[in-house]
C-alpha cells in the first residue's frame, strides 16, 4: 500500500520554493510514497520543474485560498483560517486521504489545529513534541520538546510510555529504556513534578531506568528522556547552537591559515563524516504524539535537506502505526492500574 504525505507547502520561512522541489526530490527516492501538496495551485505550480511529468501519478495538488502566518496566533488560526493549508493537510489526514501531514509552519498553530482537528489518543490528555537526537550510541529519543511548558506527574508518565512506544516501533530498540530529565541522578534530586512522575513510573510496566542529567542524552545512557515542554525545548535550542558552534570553530580554524587549509584537505573525508553526524538537519521533523494521526513538524527555517528528512519521519512513523501502538499500550497500562 502506498504511503501519502500531506504537505503544507506554504509554510516556514522560504514555502513552496523550497518546499515543493524538496518534495518531489523525496518522492524520487522513495517509489512507495506519494504525496498532496497542499496550498496556492499557482504558487505550487510555478516551482514544478520540467522533469515533474515523471512523477505527476503520485503527485496531487490540493488548492486552498488562505496560509497560516508564522506569526499568527493559534486560536485565530483555528478560528479563521479553516481554508488553509496547515488546515487541510490535516482534515486530509483526519480523512484518510493522507497518512501523515507534514509542516514547517506555525508550531503553536500546528499543534493546536491538529488537537482539533484530529482529536487525542484515549488515556491520553497533551500531546508532546517528539524527536530523536543524536548520541555516542546511536539516537536518544526525548520528549516534550516544547509543547507543554507547565506538566501534571501524570503527563510525564504518558510522556514515557509514548517515547517508548516510539523508539520500539521506529528505533528498533527492543525494551528500551526511559529515564526522567533531572538536575541529578540521586533519588532526592529535582522538584515536586518529577519525583511525584518517577514514583508513578516506578510502579508502570515500563522498563523505567531512573534519572540522568543533560550529558546522559548525548552520551546515549538510556533510550528515552522524557521532560516538561519548557526544559526540553531549552535543552534542544541549546544544542542546537551547540552544534553550530562547533562547525562555525572547526571551519573558521582549517581556514585560518595555509597550514590549516592543507590539514583540511588531508582530512576533508574524516571532517565531512563528523559535519554530518552532527548536522541539526538531519534531525528534522519531530513528531506530534498523542493524536489520533501522524502529524510530523520541520523547521521553519529548514532547507531541502532538512525538509527531505521530515519528509522520511513522517513515512517512518505512519507506515509502522506508531499513533495506534500508542493507543493500544496506553489502554493496556490503564486496564493493569484499573485491576
Amino acid at each position: 500500500m502506498k504511503s501519502i504525505i500531506a504537505v503544507d507547502a506554504m509554510g516556514g520561512d522560504r514555502g513552496p520554493a523550497m518546499l515543493v522541489p524538496a518534495t518531489l526530490e523525496f518522492l524520487v527516492g522513495h517509489p512507495d510514497a506519494g504525496v498532496i501538496l497542499v496550498g496556492d495551485d499557482e504558487a505550487i505550480r510555478a516551482e514544478l520543474p520540467d522533469s515533474f511529468a515523471s512523477l505527476e501519478n503520485r503527485v496531487e495538488i490540493r488548492h486552498c485560498s488562505q496560509v497560516v502566518t508564522m506569526d499568527e496566533s493559534p486560536t485565530r488560526a483555528m478560528r479563521t483560517k479553516k481554508d488553509s493549508s496547515m488546515r487541510i493537510a490535516l482534515d486530509l489526514v483526519k480523512a484518510g486521504e493522507a497518512h501523515a501531514c507534514v509542516s514547517a509552519g506555525n508550531t503553536g498553530a500546528l499543534m493546536a489545529i491538529a488537537r482539533f482537528v484530529l482529536k487525542m489518543l484515549p488515556g491520553i490528555e497533551r500531546p508532546a513534541i517528539v524527536q530523536a537526537l543524536p548520541s555516542m550510541t546511536g539516537s536518544t529519543v526525548m520528549l516534550d520538546l516544547g509543547a507543554n511548558s507547565e506538566c501534571r506527574p501524570e503527563h510525564l508518565v504518558q510522556f514515557a510510555v509514548m517515547g517508548s512506544v516510539l523508539a520500539e516501533a521506529v528505533g528498533g530498540v527492543d525494551n528500551p529504556t526511559v529515564a526522567l530529565l533531572n538536575i541529578g541522578s540521586e533519588e532526592m534530586k529535582g522538584n515536586e513534578l518529577v519525583q511525584l512522575a518517577a514514583e508513578e513510573l516506578r510502579a508502570c510496566d515500563i522498563n523505567y531506568y531512573g534519572y540522568v542529567e543533560g550529558n546522559d542524552i548525548y552520551e546515549g545512557t538510556v533510550d528515552v528522556v522524557v521532560c516538561d515542554g519548557f526544559v526540553g525545548n531549552v535543552a534542544l535550542k541549546t544544542s542546537e547552537g551547540i552544534a553550530r558552534m562547533i562547525s562555525h570553530f572547526m571551519r573558521e580554524e582549517f581556514t585560518r591559515s595555509m597550514g590549516s587549509k592543507l590539514a583540511a584537505v588531508v582530512a576533508k573525508g574524516v571532517l565531512k563524516k563528523i559535519s554530518d553526524r552532527i548536522d541539526h538537519r538531519r534531525y528534522n521533523g519531530a513528531s506530534f504524539l498523542g493524536l489520533r494521526g501522524t502529524v510530523i513538524k520541520s523547521h521553519g527555517s529548514a532547507d531541502s535537506i532538512a525538509f527531505g528528512f521530515a519528509l522520511e519521519a513522517a513515512l517512518s512513523v505512519s507506515s509502522r502505526n506508531v499513533p495506534e501502538l500508542i493507543g493500544e499500550r496506553v489502554l493496556q497500562l490503564l486496564a493493569e492500574q484499573a485491576q
